[in-house]
Formats: structure tokens, sequence, C-alpha cells
């Protein structure tokens, strides 16, 4: 069984002569949901529309469900569901209507799956509510409800959360976590809000100016973005040994140059200088440090762009 879902290979596109997506590399393992992050205009939206058969790459390649030539690919596309620019949803039907429409155009046998797919996403009790009348998490859910028609092992979602409030933004962050969770279902899903996806990804890929810059994990990630305290004393050995004895933790690291990582006691560092300052040691520096989410963002695309 292949183990990804999806791979490129140096896929690019070009319109005019702008770059929208430049040599992109990326994989997607099965079982994964995948935070595609980037600015608008990043390269995000293109790269879907090529996967999903919306637009034909300039140069490279890539695999789908393990095919790669084209007819294969276009049979491995009807296990895919997507939204792309927000849900196609006849605003004069309901949630049920919604359903049966694209379900007959889709050629979907059987009408069980219009019921079973709406309690899927807790829209079973809507009844004569007309899609025009619905909230945006509602509309949101109505989406996914039309992407999951047909059981797709594979989620494309781009920019599901735009424009949502709050709880519309939990009721769709939950809903992806149970159809990953409990169905097996592999999600991409594209966003500008690091802190949202944050909440929701298992990997990452950061897109920025049609080009990917960085894939890992939310493990990785969160290593990246840990806070810690850094300790530069006159004798970083007896520092380790002190910090070992008294503060009962070894939850740090020591750098090359002699600098101390302590990942411990990041919220009350006054018991830590105190400790090291009691046992006679010299503080030369002390300060908490580690990327947020935001900045190590910021720091991967250069920061604040110009012109």
């Amino acid at each position: 069984m292949n183990e990804y879902i999806l791979k490129t290979n140096r896929l690019s596109k070009k319109y005019h002569n702008k770059m929208a997506l430049n040599k992109v590399s990326m994989a997607i393992k099965k079982g994964a949901i995948y935070g595609f992050i980037g600015q608008n205009g990043a390269g995000k939206s293109t790269l879907i529309r090529l996967i999903t058969g919306l637009g034909n790459p300039t140069t490279g390649t890539f695999e789908l469900f393990g095919e790669n030539n084209e007819r294969m690919i276009i049979e491995a596309r009807k296990r895919i569901g997507t939204i792309i620019e927000g849900p196609a949803l006849y605003p004069q039907m309901t949630a049920a209507e919604n359903l049966e429409a694209h379900r007959l155009l889709k050629g979907i046998p059987g009408k069980d799956c219009v019921e079973n797919t709406l309690a899927l996403v807790g829209l079973q009790d809507t009844g004569k509510k007309k899609a025009k009348d619905f909230s945006l998490g509602m509309k949101q859910r109505l989406g996914l409800a039309i992407a999951l028609l047909g059981d797709p092992e594979f989620l494309i979602l781009d920019e599901p959360i735009n424009g949502l409030d709050p709880m519309g933004v939990v009721e769709v962050r939950e809903l992806l976590k149970k159809l990953n969770k409990e169905y097996g279902i592999t999600i991409l899903v594209s966003s500008h809000i690091l802190s949202e996806l944050h909440l929701l990804a298992t990997h990452y890929g950061i897109i920025h100016n049609g080009e990917l810059l960085e894939q890992l994990s939310a493990k990785e990630l969160n290593e990246k973005c840990q806070q810690y305290l850094h300790i530069k004393v006159d004798n970083p050995t007896k520092a380790t040994t002190i910090i070992e004895s008294h503060l009962s933790t070894q939850e740090f690291e020591v750098m090359p140059d002699g600098i101390i990582k302590l990942f411990a006691y990041v919220d009350v560092p006054g018991k830590v200088s105190k400790v090291l300052t009691n046992e006679g040691l010299v503080i030369e520096e002390f300060m908490p440090k580690g990327e947020d989410l935001e900045s190590f963002f910021s720091n991967r695309i250069g920061g604040v762009q110009h012109g």
C-alpha cells in the first residue's frame, strides 16, 4: 500500500510572466492533516487547482494515490472531496436538497448517503431551513457534507475557516479532527492563519511566492517554537550540576558555546536566577527566548514584505 496520498515533483505553474508555483516538491502521508500555510497569493490555491484538475502544470509532475499517468490520475480524483474558493451551495434549497442535487451530479447511487452525511456533519435537524439562512459555520459544514459524498479518502480544503466567527472556526476544526481520527480521511487544509492550523494539523508545508520553504511535522514545529530560558554563566558545568540537584530537572540543553537552554521553570525565572546566584555563579546573560508561531512563520518568509 502506498504510504503517500500525494507527492509533487518540481511542480510549476506560470501565468503570463509570473511564476505562481515554482518547482514545488511536497509529500502528504496517508492519515495526515497537512496544514498548507502561506499568505494570500503565495501559491496555495494554484497548487490545489492543479491537483484537482482545474488547471494544468507548466512543468513538473505529481502522483495521486501512487498514480502518475494522466488517465489513472483522473480515476484517482474520484477518491477526493474538495472545497475550493467556498462551498458551492444552492441558496434556495435545504441542506438535504443540496446534497441530493450533488449526489445526482456525481452519479452516486442510493439516497441513504444524504441522511448519513448530514448526520456526520451535524446538520440532520435543519429540516426545511434554506441554505441562504444558514450561519457561515453551517454553510461550511454543508460544504463539507457535499465534499464527503462518495466517501472520499482525501479531503482538499482551500481556506475553509475564512470569514467564520470563533464558534464557526471551532465547529469546523472539531469536525475535521473527527473525520481524520474516526474515519481515517487524509486532509490537506490551506490557510494563512498559522495559529488555527496549529490546533489541527499533524504536518505542515510553508509556501511563499510560489516556493515551498519548509515541510515539518507538528512535533518538529513545537520543538522549534518551544520556550526556554537562555542562560550564560561563568561556569556552565557547575551550573548544570546545580540545576539538576537544586531544581530537580534535566530539561535543559548545553550548546557548544556554553549557553544553557533551560526548558523548565520558564514561568518562574526568578527561582532559577536565585539558585544560581546563591551557589556563587556569575550570571552574564539570562532571558526567556523561543519563537511564537507567528514569529516562526514571519522568519521563514523573510519578515515584512516591501514594495
